[in-house]
């Protein structure tokens, strides 16, 4: 019997599967081991479409995931999945995490302390400049900067991190095997060898209008906080501090001249309550201490950021069963450890936002701690 990440693994490739498809899985709650041995008829009574039910048992048969499993080690691809310890657990936080993160280069940057850093595609020489210098005070203080190897921002944020020795991540709209912008070949294998790549999309996913705006929501969710550098009032990086917000996650912007029309996208994001900021200080002073000892530890906001006042729950008779889960995970936890709930319990109890409080159930869900029962009501297993 394979392992359920291995599993994870080939559904998440599946032709037909997404995202929500995999979460609905898991929702049965099922043992993932199992789903190799089903029939196309049994995927049915789930409602897939008839040509995803007759694909997924050769999908999913060993020797398959297996074939797949060792071409990605003979191209030194590494792979984790949410089932993984090493799982970044800032990206628990986000709504919809990536069930899979396919990597080349330093997989250990992922627990660093990470920036975003996007902008326009065609920046001014105001814009170019001034990324270079943030990114060269963020590096001086051991922070990593994450960017989408597009043209422009991205490409020059990634440039000034590598020219300064720093530590860079690129999160691609691509497989890890396709380079694109392919003027950005260069690029890619300096951070290949001196940073990291990542993606969630497997081997061969060529470019398309879709992936890009699903990979910045994972430049969002790696990072403590994002940075627009320059972007006009349609520029997808603004696709970025949308999911940065919708994560409770900080928000920079850099004011431009208001006659341009690269400044339009910032000026607005100043006026919804981005961030100024001047000078890489401006952001490194909004996490003070915390650079020290956030390197690889979950960041908890404080209360007043979201996060719940745990002092009226009750603390558990039996911590250590609970000591491999992250802090929300062990909020949610005791919650229901005084008695089963229902979604909209748990959430006056914990004050988290619904999006955290979807991802943190998915996750203990996964964990096999929790169980979801009918009514949206939740019980420990």
């Amino acid at each position: 019997m394979m392992d359920e990440r291995h599993v994870l693994i080939g559904l998440h490739e599946a032709p037909g599967i997404g995202w929500k498809r995999i979460y609905g899985i898991l929702q049965q709650h099922v043992d993932l081991r199992e789903l190799p041995t089903w029939s196309a008829g049994r995927w049915r009574s789930l409602g897939m479409p008839e040509k995803v039910a007759q694909a997924l048992p050769h999908e999913l048969s060993e020797a398959v995931i297996r074939e797949k499993l060792a071409r990605y080690n003979n191209l030194d691809i590494e792979i984790i999945t949410m089932m993984d310890d090493t799982y970044p657990l800032l990206m628990k936080e986000i709504a919809q995490p990536p069930w899979v993160l396919y990597m080349r280069g330093n997989s250990t940057l992922l627990q660093s302390f990470c920036i975003g850093m996007v902008g326009t595609r065609v920046p001014t020489a105001y814009g170019r400049r001034v990324a270079e210098l943030l990114v060269q005070g963020l590096t001086a203080k051991g922070i990593t900067v994450v960017s989408g190897l597009a043209r422009g921002i991205d490409s020059t944020c990634h440039e000034a991190t590598l020219q300064a020795h720093g530590q860079t991540i690129a999160v691609l709209g691509t497989g890890v095997d396709v380079i694109y912008p392919p003027e950005n070949r260069l690029l890619y294998e300096r951070i290949r060898e001196n940073g990291l790549i990542v993606s969630e999309y497997p081997l061969g996913t060529r470019p398309s209008p879709g992936t890009f705006p699903q990979r910045n929501r994972i430049i969002a969710g790696l990072s403590h906080g994002s940075i627009v550098v320059e972007a006009d009032e349609r520029s997808g990086s603004l696709i970025t501090a949308d999911f940065a917000m919708e994560s409770n996650r900080d928000v920079f912007a850099v004011p431009g001249p208001i006659t341009s029309p690269k400044s339009k996208g910032t000026l607005s994001l100043l006026k919804q309550g981005a961030i100024m900021v001047t000078c890489a200080d401006d952001i490194i002073n909004e996490y003070d201490s915390r650079l020290e000892d956030l390197c690889d530890k979950t960041y908890v906001k404080q209360e007043d950021n979201g996060i719940a006042n745990t002092s009226n729950i009750p603390p558990s008779g039996d911590l250590a069963n609970i000591s491999h889960l992250t802090e929300q995970e062990k909020t949610i936890y005791l919650i229901l450890e005084q008695g089963d709930a229902t979604i909209d319990e748990i959430q006056a109890k914990s004050n988290f936002d619904f999006g955290l409080l979807h991802t943190v159930l998915l996750s203990l869900i996964i964990k096999k701690q929790i169980s979801q029962c009918s009514g949206a009501v939740y019980t420990l297993i």
